[in-house]
């Protein structure tokens, strides 16, 4: 508990908006006006994965999710929530670990990877629906906004490049919070962009901004 209390505080300072490489810049966001109380995180994949680690904090008109899995194909023998379908892009036994913070001024979303492709660039986004064995089981992409177009302001977006030791970063922040029960999973494509073929999915307890 006291861990995820920090974590909610730390985050409540707020980083600047930034993709591709983790600056670790910094900018502002309030601190939280009540103390922080850990929760389960909610809509997780069902599965049993015994990979999969998540955390929730609330306090005060602020919220804070983490969930963390390690990617496998369909059909393994230990279930996962977090989908490779292409294990060159995304290799079986790569990481990646998802962070929402919300607060009265928006909707930050962290994306954190481990083990890809080295010096891949990949897209990645927001979608509707939990990960399944067929890729397209996760939905299109979550908009604010239904819209025909897709774009970085209206949906969120994290594309990245890894590094030359295949890991990545993302960060999309947005004034915007979600919908309850709208936004379910994140999808890894294969290029960056609105569109791309489907590499990974991860199921993410997304959920809507905290009121004060």
């Amino acid at each position: 508990m006291l861990a995820g209390a920090v974590a909610l505080l730390t985050l409540a300072g707020g980083v600047s908006v930034a993709h591709g490489a983790d600056d670790g810049a910094s900018g502002a966001h309030g601190a939280p006006s009540a103390p922080a109380v850990v929760v389960p995180a909610q809509g997780a994949g069902g599965g049993g994965d015994p990979s999969r680690r998540d955390d929730s904090v609330a306090a005060g008109g602020s919220s804070w999710m983490r969930a963390a899995g390690v990617f496998s194909p369909p059909g393994s023998f230990v279930p996962s929530d977090a989908l490779t379908y292409d294990t060159r892009l995304v290799p079986a036994g790569a990481r990646v670990e998802i962070t929402e913070f919300t607060d009265p001024s928006g909707t930050r979303v962290e994306a954190r990877l481990q083990g890809l492709a080295p010096g891949h660039a990949y897209g990645m986004h927001v979608h509707t629906s939990p990960c399944g064995a067929d890729p397209a089981a996760a939905g299109p992409h979550y908009q604010h906004r239904p819209a025909a177009s897709a774009d970085p302001v209206n949906e969120v977006w994290l594309d990245f490049r890894a590094d030359e030791d295949g890991d990545g970063y993302a960060e999309a922040r947005h004034a915007w919070g979600f919908r309850e029960g709208g936004a379910r999973s994140v999808i890894i494509h294969d290029r960056q962009g609105g569109a791309g073929e489907r590499a990974a999915c991860f199921t993410v307890p997304f959920g809507p901004r905290e009121r004060a």
